[in-house]
């Protein structure tokens, strides 16, 4: 059986081109980066070439790019850091909306002495942006907001919220793991201290991810250990990984094109067959400022849970949110912050496409889901038959 895959914003295909360019530093070129040798420099130099590959995929400067184990890593150490550099000040903010490697942080740090405001969003999944301006203090350490929901798509006004909070001499990180490689991220029009990425979601490998620091911008390492990333990060480098990521991120800059176009279109292709052959459906949020391959789409009186199932059944990968809050049976933490209807926000099936996608795809896709909905519909003592 085909798999059609379309869960792309819980993990990616590794490309071919940065499988080709990986394989050889597993067998063949496998000195230590930190050994004085030309064998191990011949690596060294390889990370510096994927260094600044990445750089280039955010218009930083090289030097500003410290890898990581993976978006969660980068997340954390940003966050920490953010706290450790201004440590009389107790104040927080975030949003409702977080992925956990955010949200569960910041509950986290909320037990240990800190007072946390999440600004809500509305029923778009914008944010209140009124409410982020009106709760900033001289006592606020850190704001921390993704650049785009990993669930709906939608994208946050980042360079406008910057602007504000840049004024007040607060640290500002954002998890740009969604956004990178989808939508243009540009770190020198857009004053971010710190930006987190993950290779796995721009087709590099997983346990691999970056940490963009801005030149100037107080640090402290969350892994400390040797000399490895200026100090920044200890450990010996996944180099494999690492040179993976460089090559997708040169990859991504060159596909920005392909995701604004065709990945957009199979998009919106998938959502307006499903929208016209299953009644009591819905978009969730913001449909005109979300990314270009991700659609979220309730379906009422069904679970999600059993949708996924009865898809997998013909091939069909998708998910009914975050992947890392996979197996929990409470609706979507976002899906809620939005103020979706239980009714439908407990049916809810997010759709997320690759460059790697057909139209052919999204055809049986539209053909195979509007029977799975009714059948499940029938079985449903909400559904009114």
């Amino acid at each position: 059986m085909k798999i059609i895959y379309v869960d792309n914003n819980a993990t990616t295909q590794v490309a071919p081109e940065v499988l080709q360019e990986m394989l050889p530093f597993f067998t063949e070129t496998y000195g230590n980066p930190s050994s004085i040798h030309s064998f191990g420099g011949n690596v060294s130099y390889k990370l510096k070439e994927a260094r600044a590959r990445v750089a280039a995929l955010l218009r930083a400067a090289p030097e500003e790019i410290v890898f990581t184990g993976c978006g969660t890593e980068s997340d954390n150490t940003a966050i920490k850091a953010a706290i450790l550099s201004s440590p009389d000040k107790k104040h927080i903010i975030t949003t409702r909306v977080e992925h956990p490697a955010i949200k569960n942080l910041y509950e986290y740090l909320s037990k240990k002495g800190y007072r946390v405001t999440f600004v809500p969003v509305d029923r778009k999944g914008n944010l209140d942006i009124d409410f982020l301006y009106k709760n900033l203090s001289e006592d606020t350490a850190v704001v921390s907001i993704m650049w785009a929901n990993n669930e709906t798509g939608v994208i946050f006004p980042i360079e406008e919220i910057v602007a504000v909070i840049k004024e007040r001499g607060i640290i500002f990180h954002t998890d740009a793991v969604q956004a990178v490689g989808k939508i243009p991220v540009d770190v020198s029009k857009v004053n971010v201290d710190m930006l987190s990425i993950s290779g796995h979601k721009i087709h590099a490998p997983k346990g691999v991810g970056a940490l963009y620091i801005r030149k100037g911008t107080k640090f402290f390492p969350f892994l400390i250990g040797g000399h490895q990333e200026k100090g920044r990060r200890g450990g010996t480098e996944n180099v494999a990984s690492i040179i993976g990521l460089g090559r997708a991120g040169e990859l991504a800059a060159d596909n920005l094109e392909v995701e604004s176009g065709r990945v957009k279109f199979l998009r919106d292709k998938l959502e307006n067959g499903i929208l016209k052959r299953v009644p009591n459906s819905m978009v969730n949020g913001d449909i005109e400022n979300r990314l270009p391959n991700t659609t979220s789409i309730s379906f009422e009186f069904v679970e999600g849970e059993a949708i996924l199932l009865m898809m997998d059944e013909f091939g069909i990968c998708a998910s009914s949110g975050s992947a890392c809050t996979s197996g929990s049976l409470e609706p979507s933490h976002v899906l809620r912050a939005m103020g979706v209807p239980f009714t439908a926000a407990h049916g809810s099936i997010r759709f997320s496409l690759s460059k790697y996608n057909t139209e052919e795809e999204i055809d049986y896709i539209i053909e195979k889901l509007p029977p799975i909905i009714a059948r499940l519909r029938e079985l449903s003592p909400f559904w009114d038959k």
